[in-house]
């Protein structure tokens, strides 16, 4: 019998962990056993995301802004990609805040179970308690000093100063473009052998996300019975369909009014390349078709999709930026955290810069989620309230990046001269008109 995929394994894990669940509660020793002896796995696996996530950001960034070398040569080209790439991931990151807060999935859960939440975590509410009534007493410009560390190894030690482990990695990436391209080379292989590690790593704890959401569920159905809780999480899932939906809707327009291009010619070039990226999961996996679909479809030159998908591939992650963004409000609303804009501005960059080190495999983002929660203020515990969708909404959200992808690099291919009708002999030439 073929192995079932890990997105199958993931829902077989969520159902088996809530039926469990429900079983145990009708014994009295029932949920005190899986506090004791299930809830335990859940904890090790988010620690287990938590844990990669330093290395993910050091490794993916770093090779990420040092794989620039080549704007030395494309200036003009990679100041277009990179600057496209970042006002695409704001607008999505925007998006999914505007529809979060609108919608607001998590205020539909009942008083009685966010008190049973808050009381699950009043430790980490206390905390951030503390945190917010200390930040209260600094300066204006605290935000701005706070970006950059004085000391690393400090600074890595702390999920919650992520941010300023992404400045550190940015500034490093810019360091090695900047310096003899064979002086640089050790040290860029270096982290590209570690990125390669980083990502094996991932693959490993992804072997464990099955058992890990079955402990989750378990223990949060015993912890908040409550169906609201459920009704809540489909509110969530339907904010962040509507979010990509709607940022598919956004790279149709920016492709017709920058390229002339209808959205059908866009949608059926690059359609075989998103069916892939839903099936899986990887923006990595998915390049060579995105590349092939691009130019021999899109009519974009071989010049710029070698340039602009594989960083793009890299650091252009729009529809994971805006899942980031609608899950971090989503679980604030659920434990009864009121956020402020300038908190929702903080997860505005924080989701951009940590999209930009997030690696292009299934389960990334979710260990990029743990960054903005940190860095937000909201307890990370609430990631148990959302990994059981998370696969479902990950192959959505890669196929949101690669259409991002595709439709930067037309974009960039028009504004160099680059762009021209397909050769090919198929309904490509009916819809460039």
């Amino acid at each position: 019998m073929k192995k079932l995929a890990l997105h199958w394994q993931i829902l077989l894990g969520m159902a088996f962990g809530v039926i469990f669940a429900l079983i145990m509660t009708q014994f009295a020793w029932g949920p005190e056993f899986i506090s004791d002896w299930i809830k335990p796995f859940g904890n090790i696996f988010i620690n287990s995301l938590k844990l990669i996530a330093v290395p993910l950001i050091l490794a993916s960034l770093i090779k990420g802004v040092s794989d620039l070398k080549d704007i030395s040569k494309l200036s003009k080209m990679g100041g277009r990609t990179i600057g496209l790439y970042i006002v695409t991931t704001i607008i999505a990151v925007s998006l999914g805040l505007l529809i979060v807060n609108a919608i607001a999935p998590g205020k539909t859960i009942s008083k009685e179970t966010r008190n049973e939440l808050l009381e699950s975590y009043r430790g980490d509410a206390d905390l951030k308690i503390a945190d917010a009534a200390k930040q209260q007493e600094t300066g204006p410009l605290q935000a701005l000093e706070d970006l950059v560390p004085s000391n690393i190894f400090k600074a890595a030690s702390d999920n919650g100063n992520m941010l300023q482990v992404i400045v550190f990695a940015i500034f490093f990436g810019i360091g090695l473009i900047l310096i003899p391209e064979e002086q640089a080379a050790p040290v860029k292989k270096f982290f590209d052998g570690f990125n390669e590690v980083i990502l094996k790593l991932i693959d490993i704890i992804m072997l464990a996300a099955p058992y890990g959401v079955f402990a989750l569920l378990a223990a949060l159905v015993v912890e908040s019975p409550s169906t609201d809780l459920f009704k809540a999480l489909g509110m969530y899932a339907f904010c962040v369909l509507l979010g990509l939906s709607l940022m598919i809707g956004v790279y149709v327009i920016l492709v017709w009014i920058f390229t002339k291009k209808t959205p059908r010619f866009f949608i059926n070039g690059i359609s075989p390349a998103q069916l892939l990226a839903f099936s899986t999961s990887s923006s990595a996996a998915t390049l060579p078709v995105t590349m092939e679909r691009v130019e021999e479809h899109l009519g974009v030159d071989e010049d710029v999709t070698s340039f602009v998908l594989p960083i793009g591939a890299t650091i252009n992650m729009d529809g994971t930026s805006l899942y980031q963004a609608v899950a971090a409000v989503f679980i604030a609303q659920a434990f009864g955290m009121d956020l402020s804009f300038s908190t929702q501005l903080g997860i505005i960059a924080t989701a951009t810069l940590a999209s930009i080190g997030s690696a292009a495999v299934p389960g990334a983002g979710m260990v990029m989620l743990v960054i903005v929660l940190a860095q937000a203020g909201i307890p990370e515990a609430g990631l148990a309230l959302i990994f059981a969708i998370d696969r479902p909404l990950d192959m959505c959200r890669t196929t949101v990046n690669v259409t991002g992808d595709a439709a930067v690099s037309m974009i960039v291919a028009k504004s160099v001269d680059k762009l021209h009708d397909p050769e090919t002999k198929n309904w490509d030439d009916h819809y460039t008109k």
